[in-house]
């Protein structure tokens, strides 16, 4: 069985976890062209390697990134956003 750690309810059962995708900087809305909200929305970086990501913890609803290595599929480290600096 695969587990994560969460950083509110510690290690648990990865099945228990949803992935939202990787972090990434959003265009600013004021000066972004059409081709530029375009590949926001539709394009994602598919090459391995490590990654910040979005990810829920279904029971308790907690949100947070982890840092994850896609080409070892391993995490690195998990942290509330508001904790990442």
């Amino acid at each position: 069985m695969k587990i994560m750690s969460c950083p509110v309810n510690g290690a648990r059962p990865v099945s228990e976890f949803v992935y939202w995708g990787e972090m990434r900087e959003m265009p600013d809305p004021t000066a972004a062209s059409d081709d530029e909200w375009a590949d926001y929305v539709f394009c994602r970086n598919g090459a391995a390697g490590v990654k910040k990501e979005w990810w829920c913890h279904t029971p308790s609803n907690t949100w947070f990134i982890a840092e994850r290595d896609t080409a070892k599929d391993r995490v690195i480290r998990t942290y509330l956003n508001d904790e990442e600096a």
